[in-house]
């Protein structure tokens, strides 16, 4: 018997008893469909992640701030905080209500003297008050602009000009129908008051003008509000500013720093460390949404976990199905013996039973979950995600799909050996005496 006969054999014996093979596989088939929705989750929004850093740009842009002690602006057991005259609120990825050191020009000197910088571009932090379209009402909101490279996923329009001395703004496309816009398209080219009160208590109205709409997304520039060329940047920070002295006024939570785009991952983990030596701490966009990645892959793996544990539960489905198989065929397996078949070929042959089970239940496990998760997604696109545009929540890679089957082939292989190894073993003359 050569290796095409013994799998051909080994596939018409798999179904001889048809709903002992049926519920193993059902079995394998939990474990395999669970396997394929959580670890399409994690491919889902990973790959969103990427895609967003991707698109976003500026890859070669560095957020720094000044380094300082995790605890700050935290009482200790002892009693109060101590008063940090050079603490400003803090912006960005950090938690509300904390505060940083601030940067100042000596500060912003001592970054671009650092090896692998090649820009410094302190961030202006912008307050308004509200913005408001026409007579409508009023709405709260933030405030950021673009470094060079960046860009804006839009929903119409264009980004702001950074060369353009005109007062230009992109509304975040949540805001469109609140301002009182019909669409997306009919919001461009329109004119947002900004209202921004100044260090004596003057309020000031800037007018703008749209000339685009921002899709929303995780890493939206100005934390998903306004983002705005550098010329109403000027203007709005000189506003706010009006009333405080130059000193005060040159005082940032955080700074961008540009170093080569062609800069490894060793490279940038280089800077960063000529960073923390010289004081500060740099992050990328990456980092940032780093720490999102670091929990949705947690959450994963122990969804993960389960289906393992499901999986191996339903290996010990095989090893019954298999050790039946070989009580039932005792005579059978003494015949074969007694016909010049080595007690290889005999636990091959149950071998491959178990791995045959094991790939139905896997394959149809795959191809079930990739039609549930794909249609889930594409229900959630439509409704509760509809504000991520491009999320596939869930996603499926080719390989790690391949991984799942082969994994859980594995599982059935190793799960057959004992009930194969029992029947290689078994003596040819007791097996036909056997009733």
């Amino acid at each position: 018997m050569n290796v095409l006969d013994l799998i051909g054999t080994a596939a018409s014996n798999t179904f001889r008893s048809k709903t002992r093979t049926v519920l193993t596989i059902l079995a394998i088939f939990v474990g395999a469909f669970t396997l394929t929705i959580t670890n399409g989750l994690g491919t889902g929004i990973n790959r969103y992640i990427d895609d967003t850093v991707t698109a976003i740009g500026a890859e070669d842009v560095m957020t720094v701030s000044v380094s300082q002690d995790a605890n700050a602006g935290f009482a200790d057991s002892t009693g109060p905080a101590e008063y940090d005259p050079d603490a400003i609120a803090s912006d960005g990825f950090n938690r509300p209500g904390s505060t940083v050191v601030a940067l100042t020009p000596d500060d912003l000197e001592t970054l671009a003297s650092i090896d692998g910088v090649l820009d410094v571009e302190a961030t202006k932090s912008i307050s308004p008050d509200w913005i408001q379209s026409d007579d409508g009402p009023q709405y709260l909101t933030s405030v950021g602009g673009l470094v060079d490279g960046q860009t804006v996923q839009l929903a119409a329009g264009a980004a702001p000009s950074a060369d353009s001395d005109a007062f230009e703004l992109n509304v975040p496309i949540s805001y469109v129908e609140s301002l009182g816009f019909a669409d997306a398209d009919a919001a461009v080219g329109e004119t947002l008051t900004i209202a921004i009160t100044d260090a004596e208590r003057t309020q000031h109205l800037v007018d703008a003008t749209i000339v685009g709409v921002a899709e929303e997304s995780i890493a939206a520039t100005g934390a998903g509000g306004l983002v705005v060329n550098d010329a109403l940047t000027d203007e709005l920070y000189s506003t706010q500013n009006i009333g405080i002295s130059l000193d005060e006024q040159e005082r940032y939570a955080q700074a961008s720093i540009r170093f080569d785009a062609a800069a490894t991952d060793a490279d940038v983990t280089a800077l960063k460390d000529r960073l923390t030596d010289a004081g500060f701490t740099g992050t990328t966009v990456a980092d940032q949404l780093g720490t999102i990645k670091t929990v949705i892959d947690a959450i994963v793996l122990v969804l993960n976990a389960f289906a393992i544990i499901a999986l191996l539960a339903a290996s010990f489905g095989i090893v019954n199905t298999l050790f039946m198989s070989v009580q039932e065929r005792t005579r059978e397996i003494g015949l074969m013996k007694a016909m010049g078949m080595g007690g290889g070929k005999i636990f091959g042959l149950f071998s491959l039973e178990a791995v045959i089970i094991g790939f139905l239940g896997s394959a149809i496990g795959v191809g079930i979950g990739m039609l549930v998760g794909t249609g889930i997604s594409s229900v959630l696109a439509g409704a509760l995600l509809a504000d991520l545009p491009g999320l596939t929540l869930i996603a499926f890679d080719p390989l790690s799909v391949t991984v799942i089957i082969l994994v859980v082939m594995a599982i059935a292989f190793l799960a057959g050996t004992l009930p194969a190894a029992r029947a290689a073993k078994a003596d040819p003359v007791e097996s036909l005496r056997y009733e």
